[in-house]
C-alpha cells in the first residue's frame, strides 16, 4: 500500500509538471511588428497593442519614414524602398527574431518587400485587408484606374508630384464620430513614390514565411478587393474575415487583437 502511494504521488507530480510546462507553451509571449497603412502613422495601433500587451507579448508599431509623427522628413527620395528599410531597420536594430509581421493596407507591399530579404527573422506574415502587390507591381498597379488618376492629380495640385493629400478616415471605414475626429488629426499626407514605384522580389512571393490574410467584410473597400479574391485562391494562405471597415485597428481593436493572438 505504501509503495502505491509513493508511485501514485509521483504520477501525480509529474502530471502537473507536465500540464504546468504546456501552459506555459500556450502563454508563450510572441513579438509583434505592426505596420500601418498610407496616410497613417504607428499612432493608429495604440488600441490593438494595448491589447497584445496585456497578454504579455512584446510589440513594436514603427512609423514610417515622411508620415505620422515623421511627416517632416517628407521629401523626394521617401519610397516603398525606403519604407521596406525602415521595417527592416526596426527589426534587426531592436535584435528582434520570430517575428509576426503585420502589415495593413498599402503596407503589404512593404511587408512583401521584407520577408524577401530577412526572412530568417520572421515567424508568419499577416496581411490585414491588404493589397498583395507581385514582383514587378506597385500599389498604383493594383488601385482602379481612376483612383490613380485623381491620386496624381490631387498630388501635382498639393506639391507638384511629393505627396497624395490626406483622406478623411470615414474613407477608411471609420463611422464613430469620435474616432473620426481623434484620427483626421493624426492622419498624414502619403508620399507619392511608394505608390508609384515597382517591387522588387528576388525570391517567391513571401519567401516560404506562413501567411494569413485578414479581410475586412464590412464595407469592403475597392481598391482591396482584387487582393481578397487573389488571398482566397492561394493555396496554402490562410483566409479569415473581420466584420467591420477597412480601418479594423481603429473600429474592432480587440477583435482584431484576438484573430492576431490566434
Amino acid at each position: 500500500m505504501k509503495t502505491f502511494r509513493i508511485k501514485l504521488f509521483y504520477l501525480l507530480l509529474f502530471l502537473g509538471s507536465t500540464i504546468n510546462t504546456f501552459a506555459q507553451q500556450d502563454n508563450k509571449s510572441h513579438t509583434y511588428v505592426l505596420i500601418h497603412g498610407a496616410f497613417h502613422g504607428g499612432w493608429c495601433w495604440q488600441m490593438v497593442s494595448k491589447e497584445l500587451r496585456s497578454k504579455g507579448n512584446i510589440v513594436y508599431t514603427p512609423t514610417l519614414s515622411g508620415q505620422g509623427e515623421r511627416r517632416n522628413t517628407l521629401d523626394t527620395t521617401i519610397n516603398l524602398e525606403t519604407h521596406i528599410q525602415d521595417v527592416i531597420n526596426t527589426i534587426v536594430m531592436e535584435d528582434l527574431h520570430d517575428v509576426i509581421l503585420v502589415g495593413h493596407s498599402y503596407a503589404g507591399a512593404v511587408i512583401a518587400g521584407v520577408a524577401d530579404q530577412i526572412p530568417e527573422r520572421l515567424s508568419k506574415l499577416v496581411f490585414l485587408d491588404a493589397l498583395i502587390v507581385e514582383n514587378g507591381e506597385s500599389a498604383n498597379d493594383l488601385n482602379p484606374a481612376d483612383v490613380v488618376d485623381g491620386f496624381r492629380k490631387a498630388s501635382l495640385k498639393k506639391d507638384n508630384g511629393l505627396s497624395i493629400p490626406l483622406l478623411s478616415s470615414e474613407f477608411f471605414g471609420v463611422t464613430d464620430s469620435a474616432t473620426i475626429k481623434w484620427a483626421d488629426v493624426r492622419l498624414t499626407n502619403q508620399p507619392y513614390r511608394t505608390f508609384s514605384q515597382k517591387l522588387v522580389l528576388k525570391k517567391p512571393y513571401g519567401n516560404n514565411v506562413p501567411i494569413t490574410y485578414i479581410a475586412c467584410i464590412r464595407p469592403e473597400l475597392r481598391a482591396i478587393q482584387r487582393s481578397v479574391d487573389i488571398a482566397k485562391a492561394k493555396q496554402g494562405w490562410k483566409y479569415l474575415e473581420i466584420n467591420t471597415g477597412h480601418d479594423a485597428m481603429l473600429t474592432k481593436p480587440v477583435d482584431l487583437a484576438k484573430l492576431l493572438l490566434n
